[in-house]
């Protein structure tokens, strides 16, 4: 598979909202209600909010088959050796292909002198707990987050030790 990297600017920011659409609708339904994925969308994954989340130092890297875009990523800095893996998402065609695990490598090969990255996910979401799993996460906490209107993301801490 002939994979491309993009890092991602403001101007990307349609596009990723676009991809997380499209993705969360096919991927979450069996995870959390319609209700919760349309408001996580408007307030996490809304164009607008994207290109506060890129002002504010969120990394957006887009990765695309040929010229089409099937993913994305983004990952900020905590300190000088630890960072946050916030959003990885490939499209569910493309998932078990080992989009993710090149995807994963690529941002990790940019932060050459991280100790470690962190992330959360959903309890139930099992397919991407055995991704993180594969790829070297260990579950460290078990939270539950109020993100507003009544939901919650309950969550596993996930890190890697890079070194």
């Amino acid at each position: 598979m002939d994979l491309k990297f993009k890092k991602a600017s403001q101007e990307d920011a349609l596009l990723i909202a676009q991809l997380a659409d499209r993705i969360w609708k096919k991927h979450y339904i069996s995870i959390i209600s319609m209700e919760q994925i349309e408001f996580m969308l408007s307030t996490m994954y809304s164009e607008d909010s994207l290109i506060d989340q890129m002002q504010k130092g969120h990394q957006f890297e887009l990765v695309y088959t040929n010229v089409t875009p099937i993913g994305y990523i983004s990952i900020t800095k905590k300190n000088d050796t630890e960072y946050f893996l916030n959003k990885f998402y490939v499209e569910t065609s493309e998932q078990g292909k080992g989009v993710g695990s090149a995807l994963l490598k690529h941002i990790l090969d940019q932060i050459p002198n991280a100790l470690s990255i962190e992330l959360t996910v959903n309890r139930q979401n099992y397919k991407a707990i055995n991704f993180y799993f594969k790829n070297g996460f260990a579950i460290q906490n078990v939270a539950d987050f109020d993100i507003g209107n009544g939901y919650f993301m309950n969550d596993f801490i996930m890190i890697r030790k890079l070194k």
